[in-house]
C-alpha cells in the first residue's frame, strides 16, 4: 500500500513539474504582443530583419510554438518585397531578393512542422513564391506562378473567411500589369471584399494574425 502511494505521488510530482503540453507562458506572450504589431507598420528592409530576427530569436527559445517562426518568415518576405520598387520591380535582381526568400522558407518550414494544414502559413508561403518569382520572372514564371496560385487557393480552402488571402488576390490583381491581367480597379474590388473579412474576423488571440487591414485600406485610397 505504501509503495503504491509513494508511486501515485511521484507520478503526480511529474505531471506538475513536467507538463505533457505545457501553454506558452506570461514572458513569451508579453514578448510577442512587443513586437507582433511592428509587422503592420515596419516597412524598412533592415529594420523587418532585425525584427525577423527577434522573432527567431523567440522562436528558438520556445521550440514548441509556431508563430514566433510564422511572424520571422513573415518579416522576412516583407523585407524581400522592400527590395522592389522601381526597375527592380521587373525582375532581374534575384541576387538581391532571394536571400529573404530563401531564410523566409526556412523559417516558415519550421512553423509548419509545428502547425499542419493553418491557412495563415499558406499565406505567406504565397508570398515567398511570388518574391522568388519576381527575382527572375521570365525564367521562374512557369514554377512559381503556379506555386503561388496553388499556395493561396490552399489558404482559401483551409479558412475561406481569412482576410488574408483577399488581401493577397486583390494586391495581386491591382499591382499587375494589365497586360498580364491586372486591373486596378477589380483589385480595389476584392479589397473592399478584404475589409469585410477583416471587419468580421476574430483573431484567436492578442498575439495571432491580424495584420493586414490598413494595407488593404490603402490601395484602394490609391496607394502603394
Amino acid at each position: 500500500m505504501k509503495k503504491t502511494v509513494f508511486i501515485l505521488i511521484v507520478s503526480l510530482v511529474s505531471v506538475a513539474v513536467f507538463p505533457q503540453s505545457s501553454p506558452p507562458g506570461e514572458k513569451y506572450t508579453k514578448a510577442m504582443e512587443k513586437l507582433v504589431p511592428s509587422i503592420d507598420t515596419l516597412w524598412n528592409g533592415d529594420g523587418l530583419r532585425d525584427l525577423s530576427n527577434s522573432f527567431e530569436r523567440i522562436a528558438d527559445a520556445e521550440k514548441t510554438q509556431w508563430l514566433p517562426y510564422y511572424y520571422a518568415a513573415l518579416a522576412r518576405v516583407n523585407a524581400g518585397y522592400t527590395l522592389l520598387n522601381g526597375s527592380n520591380a521587373m525582375g532581374g535582381n534575384a541576387d538581391k531578393t532571394d536571400p529573404d526568400a530563401k531564410k523566409a522558407e526556412e523559417l516558415l518550414n519550421k512553423a509548419e512542422e509545428l502547425s499542419k494544414d493553418n491557412s495563415e502559413i499558406f499565406v505567406v508561403r504565397k508570398m515567398i513564391a511570388i518574391l522568388y518569382l519576381v527575382g527572375d520572372p521570365m525564367n521562374r514564371y512557369m514554377t512559381y506562378g503556379p506555386a503561388a496560385s496553388q499556395a493561396l487557393e490552399t489558404a482559401r480552402k483551409l479558412n475561406p473567411e481569412n482576410p488574408r488571402v483577399y488581401l493577397q488576390e486583390g494586391l495581386d490583381k491591382y499591382t499587375t500589369p494589365e497586360q498580364y491581367g491586372g486591373n486596378k480597379e477589380e483589385g480595389k474590388k476584392i479589397l473592399e471584399e478584404a475589409i469585410k473579412k477583416y471587419e468580421a474576423f476574430k483573431p484567436e488571440s492578442s498575439i495571432h494574425p491580424n495584420w493586414g487591414l490598413n494595407l488593404a485600406k490603402r490601395f484602394i485610397a490609391g496607394g502603394q
